[in-house]
């Protein structure tokens, strides 16, 4: 992923109103991030838990997406798999994150969701730079460059639902 500045995260909501994207809390370390290794951004308010966002290239240009993470029965026990890049997690690694539909639908109340892994370093895990532990991952024989190319499919159509006036 390239660097992104302050300036084209801001820029880039497509389900926020200005004076949202202006007041969203950015990741303290957005200089230091491992770009190289990012397929997109995605980071949680430490001032408020349930807000997350996400910003990848779609087209060629940044877009992003804000999140509300939905209310979750603490402590769950079983394994639940992140619907982008499918890695498994005990307890609440993985969170429903709904977002606001953009433009009017979005006006209207409309959203959509999806089960992102929490801490929403889903490019992490597929690239084997942190674990979820033991068989979060299934075996496959897909390269990482497929990996990645899946995650992002699915990671764009979900993006493309946010964007979509249905």
């Amino acid at each position: 992923m390239q660097p992104l500045t302050e300036t084209d995260i801001r820029a880039s909501f497509v389900n926020s109103t200005k004076g949202e994207a202006k007041r969203l809390v950015l990741p303290k370390d957005l200089a230091d991030q491992p770009w190289h290794d990012l397929d997109f951004l995605g980071w949680r308010d430490p001032a408020a838990p349930q807000r997350a966002y996400v910003v990848t290239s779609v087209g060629g240009s940044a877009t992003g997406v804000a999140l509300r993470l939905a209310d979750s029965s603490a402590g769950q026990r079983r394994r639940n798999m992140c619907a982008v890049c499918l890695t498994t997690h005990s307890g609440d690694g993985v969170s429903l994150m709904t977002a606001r539909k953009a433009g009017r639908s979005g006006q209207q109340g409309n959203s959509v969701g999806t089960y992102l892994c929490s801490d929403l370093a889903c490019s992490a895990y597929v690239r084997g730079l942190r674990s979820a532990g033991p068989g979060a991952r299934l075996q496959e024989s897909l390269s990482v460059e497929d990996l990645v190319e899946r995650m992002m499919g699915r990671l764009r159509a979900f993006i493309d639902s946010v964007t979509r006036d249905t």
